[in-house]
């Protein structure tokens, strides 16, 4: 952990992060090597797209792509590449946009697959003048469905790497590959939080999509990564709608610099660390009453497990939610991964922790079931009054 948190000088709370690699977090710790790289660049002036054309080649070699280039966000991603689909490398018709008059605009996505990842996948989509046309049905698609969609208005497809899609029902990449790229479908894959670089080209993607600052710790970015003439129509976006998707040099330098040290990292070191604090927590959590902690893989198959902490209100005395806002309202805070919470359980991710936090972790735990325990009632708020304190506090900010 750095010497000096700048968070308390700030006024921010000073939160511990077992969530993940959330962008509304910050997403992950940035590598030193990424640090030092943005610190050299930002009292200099580059010729950005000169810079872009130098990280071309690392992020080609790194995920097995012919061209790549960074931008704001996987988001941001999404609408370049989808926006570069339709226009290809007409100037006028990417200024055009997101008017799609006269361009092919219909852009294929399973109906499992248009989830919530802080925003709507769809809306990345619409964003570009692309119109989403949701095939199969929310836990079941077929190849057939597919065939279906595809006109000749038909622009590309985007397919989504995500814990948040459907796990199951669906059409996997190389087969949703396989019919798009017999009609001549371009498809998107957006892999985000994705730790396998190669994977989703090696099985048919035409264009891939990851995100810079979650597993690869670099700052807040996006990587475009594939075939050359559809990375390139995707990265002349810049000239229109991905204008408001820029990102600085600094962040350019980052990312080339994480993959970099991508190559070297200890990875198989990184999870025996994360073994030992997910059976620290196990074994803190074994034996309570109502608590059963079960370390899990990872659903979308990445090399990391966590710890599922599932709960029975009536021997805890607290349901799954009171007890993961208790931790975020504790000193210090910590920020569990609830988005499957109303089903009485949270993960633990073991991936975002500075050296000594895991045992705070293990303590705050103990501290909130044992205090829970010795209530005379079980702790259960309506969860719809938690989703509603958490909106209302949006449609407060600033205040």
């Amino acid at each position: 952990m750095p010497d000096r948190d700048i968070r308390e000088a700030l006024g921010l709370r000073p939160v511990i992060n077992v969530s993940g690699t959330m962008t509304g977090l910050g997403a992950s710790i940035v590598v030193p090597e990424a640090i030092d790289a943005m610190t050299g660049i930002l009292p200099q002036f580059v010729e950005i797209n000169d810079l872009q054309r130098k990280i071309s080649p690392v992020i080609a070699r790194l995920t097995g792509a012919e061209a790549g280039f960074v931008t704001a966000s996987c988001s941001a991603g999404i609408s370049l590449a989808v926006a570069g689909t339709m226009t290809g490398n007409d100037l006028a018709a990417i200024e055009r946009l997101p008017d799609a008059t006269g361009l092919k605009n219909e852009v294929i996505i399973q109906m499992g697959h248009v989830v919530s990842y802080g925003a709507p996948v769809d809306q990345a989509i619409r964003i570009a003048g692309g119109k989403p046309v949701l095939v199969g049905q929310a836990t079941s698609a077929y190849r057939y469905h597919i065939e279906g969609a595809i006109n000749e208005r038909t622009a590309a497809a985007v397919y989504v790497v995500s814990h948040h899609v459907v796990q199951y029902g669906l059409v996997g990449l190389r087969e949703f590959a396989e019919a798009c790229h017999a009609k001549g479908v371009p498809v998107i894959v957006d892999a985000a939080s994705e730790y396998d670089l190669k994977i989703f080209l090696e099985q048919g993607a035409d264009i891939v999509l990851y995100s810079g600052h979650k597993f690869l710790g670099g700052p807040t970015s996006g990587i475009v990564a594939g075939e050359k003439t559809l990375v390139r129509n995707a990265f002349l976006q810049n000239l229109g709608i991905g204008r408001g998707m820029k990102v600085g040099k600094e962040s350019m330098l980052g990312v080339m610099a994480a993959l970099i040290a991508w190559e070297t990292r200890d990875h198989q070191g990184i999870r025996d660390r994360e073994a030992g604090y997910l059976n620290l927590w196990r074994d803190t959590l074994d034996g309570r009453p109502g608590i059963k902690p079960v370390i899990e893989a990872d659903p979308t198959g990445n090399p990391l497990d966590r710890l599922r902490v599932s709960i029975d209100p009536q021997e805890a005395h607290i349901t799954a939610w009171d007890l993961a806002d208790a931790l975020a309202r504790g000193t210090p805070p910590i920020i569990v991964r609830d988005h499957e919470v109303e089903h009485n359980y949270f993960y633990l991710d073991p991936c975002n922790l500075h050296p000594g936090q895991e045992t705070v972790v293990a303590t705050r735990l103990a501290e909130e079931l044992t205090k829970a325990r010795s209530s005379n009632e079980i702790i259960a708020t309506p969860l719809h009054e938690r989703n509603t304190r958490r909106f209302a506090g949006l449609l407060r900010w600033p205040d």
